[in-house]
């Protein structure tokens, strides 16, 4: 049998024998390199590799280097793995909020309803109405207030508010040594009939309009029995005559029928008159009987207040507060005081300060004219003069300096 050598050549090459000759082979056609997985995993160690490295230069322990380099794989195997995943959390910013918040923030950031100007107005209306009557219910059952005695101005105390008081009541006294009433009459009738017809005139108007007065009629019998008309003719000159007519008719009868012709010396009597009043009374009390009484006029307000013996505005309310400040034996007088002081040098519209004999005194002092030269042309000059024979200069109470002295409650 004829063996071929070849084949056994070959198959002895195959067992392990000789190994058969390399034959040159036609190179496939191109195709991508094919990773084998040890390939894909040594492939994926480079960047870790990498990463220790560096980590390794920086100075970091093996152990750290380990951990990074496995954490770096993983971060690698993650990446490629989900590619998909990461690119949706990078671009879908929806994904970051949940759907019940982003309908919280579109409820933020959705425009508020308008409401119709109309709506808006009927709303405002009704407010301003229930609030009305809040204010209202409130009101009516709040309690009235007390009645409390007046606190000196400032700080000024109560005994330094005196002391100024009496001295301002005795620089007065010194600057009108004559003050008196400046009505005439000749007996407690003309007097209380002369201050009913003062009200709203001058003192002058009714010494001009009296005399004809009681020489036609004398005693308040010839007046209770007066022809009205003709007493309104006499009266006329002092406005409100009418009124004025009324009064001193009814006055007169009020005398007959319940006093005997006689004008009463007690207050209480006096007041029931028709047309008397306090200061009335007081006048009558204090000047035709000798009976101490503070008149509070109008002058007397204005003063009193100016020079911080009060805040009262009442008139009775201003003569219990002011009465507290003197002994009753002066009340008379200082009503006197002020009103002639009132009437010639601290007028309401524009007061004479440079020509006022207590500057140091008073703490309004500058409300008017401090030049002396323009004050003096402020004086008022009536029945009786002006004193200015006993009027101390201005000068008198300026510093050295020309400067104005403070006012006693403010030293």
């Amino acid at each position: 049998m004829v063996v071929r050598r070849d084949s056994a050549v070959g198959e002895h090459g195959a067992a392990g024998g000789r190994k058969a000759p390399k034959q040159e082979k036609s190179a496939p056609p191109e195709q991508a390199p094919t990773k084998t997985p040890a390939g894909k995993a040594a492939a994926e160690e480079r960047p870790a590799k990498k990463a220790v490295a560096k980590r390794a230069a920086s100075g970091e322990s093996p152990a750290k280097k380990t951990a990074s380099g496995k954490t770096a794989a993983k971060k690698a195997a993650v990446k490629k793995a989900a590619p998909g995943k990461a690119t949706a959390k990078k671009t879908s910013p929806a994904a970051k909020t949940s759907p019940g918040k982003q309908a919280t923030r579109a409820k933020k950031v959705a425009p508020a309803k308008k409401v119709a100007p109309a709506k808006k107005v009927a709303r405002k209306a009704a407010h301003v109405e229930a609030v009305a009557k809040k204010v209202t219910v409130a009101v009516e059952h709040v309690a009235p207030a007390r009645t409390v005695a007046p606190e000196p101005p400032g700080n000024e105390s109560r005994t330094a508010l005196v002391r100024r008081a009496r001295r301002i009541n005795r620089e007065l006294a010194e600057a009108y040594p004559y003050a008196h009433p400046e009505l005439d009459f000749e007996n407690p009738f003309q007097l209380i009939v002369a201050t009913v017809l003062s009200a709203q005139t001058t003192d002058l108007r009714v010494n001009q309009t009296t005399p004809a007065l009681f020489a036609k009629y004398p005693t308040p019998e010839d007046l209770a029995a007066a022809n009205p008309e003709e007493v309104e003719e006499i009266l006329r000159p002092t406005g409100f005559f009418r009124a004025k007519t009324k009064s001193v008719i009814g006055l007169s009868k009020a005398l007959v029928e319940e006093f005997g012709g006689e004008v009463p010396g007690r207050l209480e009597d006096l007041v029931k008159l028709p047309g008397v009043g306090r200061k009335t009374a007081f006048v009558v009390l204090g000047n035709a009987f000798g009976h101490p009484g503070i008149t509070v006029d109008t002058h007397f307000q204005r003063l009193v207040r100016r020079w911080q013996w009060t805040d009262e505005t009442d008139p009775d309310k201003i003569e219990a507060a002011v009465g507290a400040l003197f002994p009753k034996s002066e009340w008379t007088m200082l009503s006197h005081y002020v009103i002639f002081h009132g009437r010639r040098i601290c007028h309401a519209r524009k007061p004479a300060c440079g020509a006022c004999p207590i500057a140091p005194l008073c703490p309004a002092y500058g409300e008017g004219e401090t030049d002396p030269e323009k004050a003096k042309k402020l004086l008022k000059y009536e029945k009786g003069g002006f004193p200015g024979q006993r009027l101390k200069p201005p000068q008198a109470y300026l510093d050295a300096g020309g400067v104005p002295a403070p006012p006693l409650g403010a030293r």
